[in-house]
């Protein structure tokens, strides 16, 4: 499959990263042989450094650099947080109407085959911004609810910690659609009966705005929402509330 370039010059190049693909191998995923990296070396016949990552879940915008150098200096613009990152997802509940989570969060130990946990000590700030934009309220029984409600939400992480978005919307009680890892289960299981084709973790990076590491002009690049997110939007807008 040809991932969708939005924007590339001799430098580097950004990427509107399908879900479900991996940005790069891990050890996590040894045997996987598809990935961002893998795919976009063979469209572009260069060598691609990661510069950020997104989960796999997760699509979006995604930047990749042609050297090492460039990629370095594009990581820390990231790891500084002097990047503009924003976000779009789909919550369970009636969410704020605008709000900031406030709350720290520690490095995860991840083995295969094991429950990730929380390395104690490891704590460090984390801070994220969001604006509902969208309600919906589905006549679907889940759990003891007699309906359904989710908010569409846009957020923009000040920073970028491991997992960020969906740990603090699960720390404030609105987990993501889709989310296996710390979303609602038994809001997951009445998504994925009614919309089997459509379903996926609901996050998506639709903005980033970052500084040209050689020219210093400042890139705002936008990706467009995946069909499978249109999709659901689309059958959604008829429960708006």
């Amino acid at each position: 499959m040809i991932l969708d370039i939005l924007y590339q010059d001799e430098h580097l190049v950004v990427v509107n990263k399908p879900a479900g693909l991996l940005v790069h191998r891990t050890h996590l995923a040894k045997d996987e042989e598809d990935a961002v990296v893998q795919r976009l070396r063979d469209q572009t016949g260069k060598w691609v450094f990661p510069v950020h990552r997104l989960d796999r879940g997760t699509s979006g915008a995604l930047v990749m650099a042609f050297s090492p150098d460039i990629a370095s200096g594009l990581a820390l613009q990231f790891a500084e947080s002097t990047t503009s990152k924003t976000y779009h997802c789909l919550v369970r509940g009636f969410c704020e109407e605008k709000g900031t989570i406030d709350h720290p969060l520690a490095k995860l130990n991840e083995q295969k085959g094991r429950s990730r946990f929380k390395i104690e000590g490891t704590e460090k700030a984390a801070e994220t911004h969001f604006t509902r934009l969208r309600t919906f309220e589905l006549p679907i029984p889940v759990s003891r609810y007699d309906s359904l409600r989710l908010s569409w939400v846009e957020v923009s992480p000040k920073q970028g910690r491991k997992h960020q978005i969906r740990r603090h919307f699960k720390h404030h009680f609105y987990p993501l659609v889709g989310d296996s890892c710390y979303g609602c289960r038994h809001v997951n299981k009445v998504m994925k009966e009614h919309w089997p084709d459509d379903f996926r973790l609901m996050l998506h990076a639709s903005r980033l705005v970052f500084q040209h590491p050689v020219t210093n002009e400042t890139l705002d690049i936008a990706a467009p929402l995946s069909e499978q997110l249109q999709n659901m939007l689309i059958t959604l807008s008829e429960h708006a509330c």
